[in-house]
């Protein structure tokens, strides 16, 4: 049996955490957090989750149940899935019209989401490279790349008919015919106007033409890049498509229920929900373009300040249909403008904790975090797992948010695509309004994040040990004492959940007198045994395994008392002898009730079976544990 990665170790502990696949109506994934909608909330213990190798915060907001993980939640997200959690398509999320809302955005967009950032990189790309040689945007190297940095939007229907009928439980290619129409009347020439020249619909109606169906009167809108008008469109259809599948024969019904849907949708998206749903639109763009005229400043520091709240709670997903609508209808984005100093200030003041916390730890996470927060512009991990953890910072980079927002916006600046507001992606808003306040407002949130964080400073979390430092591949400690025999050179995991009892409690007078070695013991809750620390297995029996550790440390795994005499029946074992494991590798599934009705003891026990090269062997935890924790250090 295959050893699990990283990803399936974190899927299962997590899975574990609330409650099991079982307790999972549905999970869903953005950018960095796995959103699980669950049956019954009594049944998570968050403590388990949030300590979970690998997750970064748990929030509860919107009805769901948000694991944060990072850029790897794709990964993890595969994982959760085989194990035969349902994928979200629908079915709505607890809570009132905010979180559906919220649950309804991140379905129909995320799953194209990194694509629509990739495109807003290459477009801030050509606009510096127009900005260096002016000639470059008339060749044909310019415009084969525009095309592919501009085509997902112009044709943003298509993606969103697709992952709408998702959701809807629609049929995702007449969705696609459907969004595919709606473009058609502004791409392709199909009606002759006064003189005699083919037009689009859209260019026939703009000249004046008198655009009907069946009589009557159509009014066009530019669907290109629509967005409120294909997500309606598609809702449409996955109530027309389920009358019809419920009327027609069977033997019709393949070819019949898209043939009529079409025929009945698409003109009822043309005479009323494109040109409603386009007001609306429309109305959602100008209003953001109307609140900039009143006091951009004061707009532009609102949402400087805010958006990291925001992020919190999952919030900011609200505001991705508003972006789109705002390029779709004025081909720009002021809102993105503002958040640039946003998302720079909290990754200043995230890289200000790196250079200053003492806590080893803390600056493992918070260096990462800084590049993610300033490069890719994905602020979560900076968020959850350092400055919201230690609030002042937090608090800094918000004004610093504000402050550069503020000056952003008092410039007009904006970007002219979709991106995700970082380092790379601040080439697009050059040609929107003042790009020389857009720098000066990132400059100053960024001054401001870091240097109120720096100077001001923030209550640190404990200074790590020296030494203590924990290896998270092998378990075990740099091994660079001060040469006075007490540093902790390895720590050992916990290899099972269940209640941590002394060792001389375990009832056999071997392990209970220390004659195999110094240890501790766990009465298990759970049947899966990982491996407590990196190394090779030098022994494997279906209840036992003996690993020694690069450095030499051997421990011993025994699950259960008496379980030889089960003969193997109840474990099955997932390493082989002469295997390299990591630290929270598994070893093997154990089946608890066999083992208990068989009359047996299952407590495991853990230990070291060489303790005399080391001055002590300290037991670390008590009471419940949870596997992978820190159980046992070996000093000097």
């Amino acid at each position: 049996m295959a050893t699990q990665s990283k990803y399936e170790v974190t899927a299962e502990e997590v899975l574990r955490g609330i409650g099991g696949k079982e307790n999972v109506r549905s999970v869903a994934h953005c950018a960095t957090r796995l959103r699980f909608v669950l049956d019954d909330r009594s049944k998570v213990d968050k403590e388990a989750v949030e300590s979970t190798r690998g997750v970064i915060a748990v929030v509860e907001a919107g009805g769901q149940f948000q694991v944060v993980i990072g850029n790897t939640v794709g990964e993890v997200y595969k994982a959760v899935v085989a194990h035969g959690v349902e994928e979200h398509s629908g079915g709505g999320s607890a809570g009132g019209f905010l979180p559906r809302a919220m649950d309804l955005v991140t379905s129909i967009f995320t799953p194209f989401l990194w694509t629509l950032a990739a495109v807003g990189l290459l477009k801030a790309f050509l606009a510096v490279a127009v900005e260096i040689s002016p000639g470059f945007r008339s060749s044909s190297t310019y415009a084969i790349w525009f095309a592919a940095a501009d085509a997902v939007f112009q044709f943003l229907p298509v993606l969103l008919a697709m992952t709408a009928a998702k959701r809807f439980k629609a049929n995702q290619f007449t969705a696609v015919a459907i969004a595919g129409a709606l473009i058609y009347s502004a791409t392709i020439a199909v009606i002759p106007g006064k003189d005699g020249t083919s037009l689009t619909l859209q260019a026939f109606d703009q000249a004046g033409g008198h655009l009907t169906f069946l009589g009557i009167p159509v009014v066009m809108a530019n669907y290109l890049s629509a967005v409120i008008p294909t997500i309606l469109a598609v809702y449409f259809q996955s109530h027309v498509e389920r009358l019809l599948e419920r009327v027609m024969p069977t033997v019709v019904r393949n070819f019949a229920v898209p043939l009529f849907t079409l025929t009945i949708v698409v003109p009822v998206v043309f005479l009323a929900i494109g040109p409603a749903s386009s007001v609306v639109g429309d109305t959602l763009a100008s209003g953001i373009e109307n609140l900039w005229g009143l006091a951009p400043w004061a707009a532009g520091g609102v949402f400087g300040g805010v958006w990291q709240i925001l992020v919190i709670f999952g919030l900011h997903w609200a505001f991705v249909p508003i972006l789109a609508q705002e390029l779709a209808t004025n081909g720009h984005s002021l809102l993105i403008g503002a958040l640039f100093p946003a998302i720079l200030a909290q990754g200043a003041a995230t890289f200000a904790v790196f250079l200053k916390t003492r806590n080893q730890d803390l600056k493992a996470v918070a260096g990462p975090a800084s590049l993610s927060a300033f490069v890719a512009g994905i602020t979560e991990p900076a968020i959850y797992g350092v400055t919201l953890r230690l609030k002042r910072p937090f608090v800094y980079a918000s004004i610093g948010g504000a402050v550069g927002g503020a000056i952003a916006a008092a410039g007009g600046s904006g970007a002219d695509g979709f991106v995700l507001p970082g380092a790379l992606t601040i080439a697009a808003t050059l040609g929107v309004g003042n790009f020389a306040l857009q720098l000066v407002g990132c400059g100053v949130a960024t001054a401001i994040g870091f240097a109120l964080t720096f100077v001001l400073g923030f209550k640190d979390l404990p200074a790590t040990p020296k030494a203590a430092a924990v290896d998270s591949g092998s378990g075990e400690g740099d091994g660079n004492g001060d040469g006075d025999g007490d540093d902790t050179v390895a720590t050992l995991t916990a290899p099972v959940a269940g209640k941590v009892v002394p060792l001389s409690e375990v009832p056999d007078k071997v392990f209970a007198s220390g004659a195999m070695g110094s240890g501790i013991a766990v009465i298990p809750s759970e049947g899966k045994v990982y491996a407590p620390i990196g190394g090779t297995l030098v022994s494997v029996m279906p209840h036992a395994f003996g690993i020694r550790s690069d450095s030499g440390v051997e421990v011993l795994v025994h699950i259960g008392l008496n379980t030889v005499e089960l003969k193997g029946r109840g474990f099955s074992p997932a390493v082989t002898q002469g295997q390299r494991v990591e630290a929270g590798d598994l070893l093997t599934d154990v089946d608890l009730k066999v083992i208990t009705e068989a009359g047996y003891d299952p407590m495991t026990v853990l230990i070291v079976t060489d303790p005399g090269r080391h001055s002590a062997v300290v037991p670390t935890a008590t009471g419940d544990v949870r596997p992978r924790h820190a159980a046992l250090d070996l000093i000097g």
